[in-house]
């Protein structure tokens, strides 16, 4: 369902905070459209014209580099591209089986970018609750991981990277739900050497798609909307490009 606002002059007025599936399994959404996608999103929210958007979708396989990436981290050939990205942070991987959000957010106080990170890391702890795995921070590392046990090193479940631009937020997180965890091998994730990966499907056993994730994670956002928007109040409308149809890009 789209959502309607009451408009003063070019602006919309009594906004809320909007969730909007751009494309899930099969329609993978390309890197670069949703790159695209943001930044024209980002612009609206600041001109005034649309509301705080949370975009939801699986990226065909790419690796991301945050400026903080070394030229000798990269993944040595392959036919998976590499593409660089003004967020923080190092390299990691995204592709089909996991979720990844956008949430592009006017924040209530942006001087407050640690509480805002904070929230995001104890709504994705929150999710893989109902889900029965017991996320978790590690000290020092942002994200959300499973602790170290006695046969395993911590492992990264969610990775976390954001920006903010004139207040609003940029970038997002990535949520592993059963996607290939092969990918990783290629690459340190997030520069840690001492960690490793790890999703949904792999510790619980079951095949949670991220499209399942996608509706708790949206839920959790319109529930705790007033955390994160300066402009609404929780609702529950959800609009999907795919319903209006249009689709991800595998191109």
């Amino acid at each position: 369902m789209i959502l309607r606002f009451a408009r003063e002059g070019n602006k919309l007025s009594h906004m809320a905070l909007t969730m909007r599936t751009v494309g899930l399994d099969p329609d993978f959404v390309d890197y670069t459209r949703a790159w695209d996608l943001q930044k024209q999103v980002h612009a609206d929210v600041l001109e005034g014209t649309a509301p705080s958007t949370v975009l939801l979708l699986e990226h065909s396989p790419t690796y991301t580099a945050g400026r903080r990436t070394e030229e000798h981290e990269r993944p040595a050939g392959g036919e998976t591209p590499v593409i660089d990205v003004d967020r923080g942070g190092k390299l990691t991987w995204h592709g089909p089986g996991q979720l990844v959000a956008y949430p592009i957010l006017r924040l209530p106080d942006p001087s407050k970018v640690r509480e805002y990170v904070w929230n995001i890391e104890q709504l994705i702890i929150d999710a893989l609750a109902r889900f029965g795995v017991a996320g978790s921070r590690i000290e020092g590392w942002e994200g959300v991981w499973l602790p170290a046990d006695e046969a395993r090193p911590p492992r990264k479940i969610a990775a976390i990277g954001m920006r903010v631009k004139e207040g609003v937020t940029m970038h997002g997180f990535a949520l592993n739900a059963n996607n290939d965890l092969t990918p990783y091998s290629s690459i340190i994730p997030c520069g840690i050497t001492t960690a490793g990966v790890t999703s949904i499907a792999a510790e619980t056993g079951q095949d949670v798609t991220a499209a399942a994730v996608a509706d708790v994670v949206s839920q959790l956002f319109q529930e705790r909307a007033a955390l994160f928007d300066a402009d609404t109040q929780p609702q529950s409308e959800h609009r999907s490009d795919a319903a209006a149809g249009s689709k991800g890009s595998n191109s």
